[in-house]
């Protein structure tokens, strides 16, 4: 007959109870992890998430009563809700981290023992990794690098004897820097997969300031007092002067009357340049910040287009796809290129073409100049001639104009920003019958005298004009350099005085300027070294290392002999820190070198008393003193006896070893 074993009654190990500084630990762990997403959190979650923390340290410090069951249940329903309905969803980035953070408060209000605090640990590490996903600047690492060490800390709180605060931070620290090096070899030599390092930010997909596919009087000295970054660039060889940096973009060509767009020409869309130029090419690099179109921008004109990039016929340089992130290319242009020459009747056309009425008074000016003129290049001549003596004034702050603000600007108000030269400059061109059309773009960059960067600003965003001409093809004509020369070679700073410059670009503000620079240059070398470290950077950093092509099996190889490397060094080190510390192991030490030179020094694997024995053997006069030193070091290291007290005889002990150690009698 087959009898039941009964079964044994489970044994349950009783947890280990929270103590109070093990507590604030973990108060502060969710500190750390919560505050870098409240920027980005509906704030409808950041008060509940504010609240529930509130009343969790209310219940640890006064002693209120804590959420019970239903409450929390409610709450986790209700912003389950909330969650849904704020994201339009339950699931994904957004929403999974906006239920993490409920989660982690509400765990809070479940801290027990031990287990406890640790899922409240690696919660805390998962947040700060999440937080890359919605800022990936060298101030967030940094302050993610401060929030780990607390993080750290709690968790050696957690599992070490009780310490004070500053022993905690110290001990987390040192174990950060130790596994730097690690870090660092997996980082350089791991295989590198296409895509940004942390995925798109959170913004990639949302609005974005910077030029758009129209222009209007205004639209483009908006831009003027914003000092965000649109690109950097780097050249291989001298740097163009900065009245030759036209980063060119946008090409407007219809006219309603007061809004320039892009026409027809913008659609037609190829793989190859429309024209092809000759001179020297000036070599580059262009590092183009994310702002949700698909242009390029690079110096008229390039002398080849790159691979995957595509051109209108109007020479605006596109991507295959919209720059939603941080993207690198290099360019080859020839300034002094004039392409154009066989532009095709149907296009130049379009661009002497203008609305049926309005401004009547430009359409008349523009009649009798070139009249005047005799030339398209002498009518060109001459409207830059009336911009320079007729008083106009090149202006940050504009007059509103009227609808017919072509003929306000030229005779009433005379007081305007690029854009209003610009447009009024290709609708006098227009109604002389010459082709012209707007190009909107950049113009200049500050050089960056830290990382020798030329750092272009949404403050340099610039409109110009383009004339053609039969014996010429199209040429650049910047009414700006006419009507203020020191606008296109200074940029902001060249303005005039009494404009409302920010501080920041004035020519007097060198000190505040180099700082900036400093702060650039550092995340520059940041975006440029960590968050673009891709299959490309990584093979030159290895090539320059000597590894001409490099496979998985040697960067494997590599990887696990640096790490293994590491390891031991580190183990030697703390071996030789732990005893360079402990003042009762460095006070030991000195007694068998006090008798090495009589060679009796100990082995590593002989105990006090053995050795004690041994020297007593051949040195019986020096047996009395060995014993009193072994004895001492085995009753503090083994027993109860105080280790600084131990430690402060055996210094004597050694001491007096050294004035003894005389050869023996024979």
């Amino acid at each position: 007959m087959i009898g039941w074993r009964k079964r044994s009654p489970r044994v349950t190990t009783p947890a280990t109870p929270l103590t109070p500084s093990q507590v604030a630990w973990l108060m502060a762990v969710a500190a750390c992890a919560l505050l870098p997403h409240a920027s980005h959190l509906p704030a409808w979650l950041d008060a509940v998430a504010i609240l529930l923390f509130t009343w969790r340290i209310a219940q640890w410090k006064l002693h209120w009563p804590g959420a019970g069951r239903i409450v929390k249940l409610l709450v986790v329903v209700a912003c389950c809700i909330g969650v849904t309905l704020s994201f339009g969803r339950l699931f994904g980035r957004e929403p999974g981290v906006a239920l993490l953070t409920l989660l982690l408060v509400l765990k809070l209000h479940e801290l027990r023992s031990a287990r406890d605090g640790h899922t409240i640990v690696l919660l805390g590490y998962f947040m700060l990794l999440a937080a890359f996903l919605y800022s990936q600047t060298p101030a967030m690492a940094a302050a993610l690098a401060v929030s780990m060490s607390v993080i750290t800390a709690a968790l050696i709180a957690l599992n070490g004897p009780p310490a004070t605060v500053r022993a905690l931070l110290r001990q987390a620290g040192l174990m950060l820097a130790q596994a730097l090096p690690f870090m660092l070899v997996l980082f350089v030599l791991f295989p590198r997969v296409p895509g940004p390092l942390w995925g798109l930010p959170a913004d990639a997909y949302g609005a974005s300031s910077g030029l758009s596919d129209s222009m209007a009087p205004g639209s483009i000295s908006q831009l003027s007092l914003s000092g965000e970054i649109a690109f950097r660039a780097r050249f291989d060889g001298p740097v163009p002067e900065a009245r030759e940096r036209y980063w060119r973009g946008p090409v407007l060509t219809d006219f309603d009357g007061r809004t320039w767009r892009q026409g027809e020409s913008a659609r037609r869309i190829g793989d190859t340049l429309p024209h092809a130029p000759g001179g020297t090419a000036v070599a580059y690099e262009v590092t183009l910040e994310p702002h949700n179109k698909n242009w390029l921008f690079a110096l008229e004109t390039l002398s080849a287009l790159p691979s995957g990039m595509r051109m209108s016929d109007d020479w605006q340089l596109l991507a295959g796809e919209v720059v939603r992130s941080r993207r690198r290319d290099r360019f080859e242009s020839i300034p002094e290129a004039r392409p154009g020459h066989e532009e095709w009747s149907g296009y130049l056309d379009a661009a002497r073409r203008l609305p049926a009425d309005g401004n009547a008074r430009a359409r008349g000016l523009a009649v009798a100049l070139r009249a005047q003129a005799g030339s398209d290049a002498g009518t060109v001549a001459a409207v830059l001639q009336m911009f320079r003596r007729k008083a106009f004034v090149y202006t940050l702050t504009p007059p509103l104009l009227g609808d017919d603000g072509i003929d306000a600007f030229l005779f009433d108000t005379r007081r305007g920003f690029c854009e209003h030269y610009a447009g009024a400059f290709v609708f006098l061109m227009r109604a002389a019958g010459i082709p012209a059309r707007v190009v909107t773009g950049y113009q200049g960059g500050e050089r960056n005298e830290i990382d020798d960067y030329i750092v272009v600003r949404q403050s340099d965003a610039h409109a110009w004009a383009e004339v053609w001409l039969p014996d010429e093809g199209w040429r650049r004509v910047d009414p700006t350099a006419a009507i203020l020369p020191s606008r296109v070679e200074h940029g902001l700073a060249g303005m005039a005085a009494g404009e409302p410059v920010p501080f920041i670009a004035r020519g007097d503000a060198g000190w505040l300027r180099s700082l900036r620079q400093r702060w650039e240059a550092a995340n520059n070398g940041w975006n440029q070294w960590v968050l673009s470290y891709d299959q490309d950077k990584q093979r030159e950093l290895l090539h320059r290392l000597g590894m001409r092509s490099p496979d998985w099996r040697l960067l494997t190889a590599w990887m696990a002999g640096l790490c293994a490397l590491f390891a031991v060094a580190l183990t030697a080190w703390a071996m030789r820190r732990g005893i360079a510390r402990d003042p009762l192991a460095r006070a030991w030490t000195g007694i068998h070198h006090a008798l090495r030179p009589l060679g009796l020094g100990r082995e590593d694997w002989e105990g006090p008393m053995d050795y004690a024995a041994r020297v007593a053997r051949t040195r019986p006069d020096l047996a009395k003193d060995v014993a009193q030193a072994c004895r001492l070091y085995a009753d503090a290291r083994y027993g109860t006896s105080p280790p600084l007290q131990a430690a402060r005889e055996l210094r004597a002990c050694a001491r007096a070893l050294r004035r003894k150690r005389t050869p023996a009698a024979s």
